[in-house]
């Protein structure tokens, strides 16, 4: 069975912000020459996460209002 491994950092300057890694991550699956199996990408951090969708200006944006009143970003709020 093949195996290959990568790690990419990402810096971002808001307290809240949307990467798109298709095209990473397409680089490392050619790179390793995997033609059938699967891929797991993973955020390794806490408040870091990773999901499959539609690249949608809407649905960032609805995603983005959905996350502000879960988790408000003020200075008053205890876990940030």
């Amino acid at each position: 069975m093949k195996a290959h491994t990568e790690y990419h950092t990402f810096t971002t300057t808001k307290h809240r912000e949307y990467i798109n890694i298709t095209l990473k991550v397409d680089a490392a699956l050619q790179k390793a020459g995997i033609r059938e199996g699967m891929i797991l990408v993973s955020a390794m951090h806490i408040t870091a996460g990773v999901w499959v969708n539609d690249a949608e200006d809407g649905l960032i944006a609805d995603i983005d209002e959905w996350l502000e009143k879960l988790a408000p970003f003020n200075k008053n709020y205890r876990h940030h």
